[in-house]
């Protein structure tokens, strides 16, 4: 008996990891069956094997950056416990790993979880429980915790999209601004705290 083919011995996680490397090295254009197969060296059908089309491909993709995401801030947070520390120290892994893998990032944050879907509603609870840990000694309402919760995402989310997209042309480094984003968050978390409901 022969060897098994390369399509015969590809698991779907390899086919999801060459997507990466198409991705890191192409952008979204690389994220197609067609293009991974020729990446992996196999023709397109034995990819349908794994995935069912592009779309399923690409949202294969999408979760595997945010689960690599997570894990990233995870490791880099774990041994922060001070809420402003914590905020900085977060909100800079955000920022590095926008930085250290640019394609990625820009897939995973287009890329809509939902509580109704039992595969992204786990990264929501994650992404949740960090956030309730920077924010836990402000002592929120559950009003007050969405609010809170809100400003920090669309910040650190909208400046990184600036940043991404060179619009930030104005002389003054782009890290000092983002440091002072950072403590000015801090302030604005402690308005919404002192803030009536």
């Amino acid at each position: 008996m022969g060897r098994p083919t390369k399509e015969n011995s590809l698991t779907q996680q390899d086919v999801i990891n060459a997507a990466i490397v198409c991705l890191d090295q192409e952008g979204e254009a690389g994220l197609g069956v067609n293009r991974v197969a020729r990446e992996l060296g196999i023709k397109p059908p034995a990819i349908y094997k794994h995935l069912d089309g592009n779309a399923a491909l690409q949202r294969a993709v999408a979760l595997t950056i945010w689960r690599h995401y997570i894990e990233w801030c995870r490791e880099q947070t774990e041994d922060v416990h001070e809420p402003q520390a914590l905020l900085r120290v977060g909100g800079n892994a955000t920022r590095n790993f926008a930085r250290s893998y640019p394609e990625r990032y820009r897939v995973m944050i287009q890329f809509r979880l939902s509580l109704n879907d039992p595969e992204t509603a786990p990264l929501i609870q994650e992404v949740f429980h960090f956030l309730k840990r920077v924010l836990r000694a402000y002592e929120l309402s559950e009003t007050k915790l969405v609010d809170a919760m809100r400003i920090v995402n669309s910040a650190i989310t909208g400046f990184i999209a600036l940043e991404q997209a060179g619009l930030m042309t104005i002389e003054r480094s782009t890290d000092e601004s983002y440091e002072v984003m950072l403590d000015a968050i801090g302030v604005a978390i402690q308005h919404i705290q002192q803030h009536d409901e």
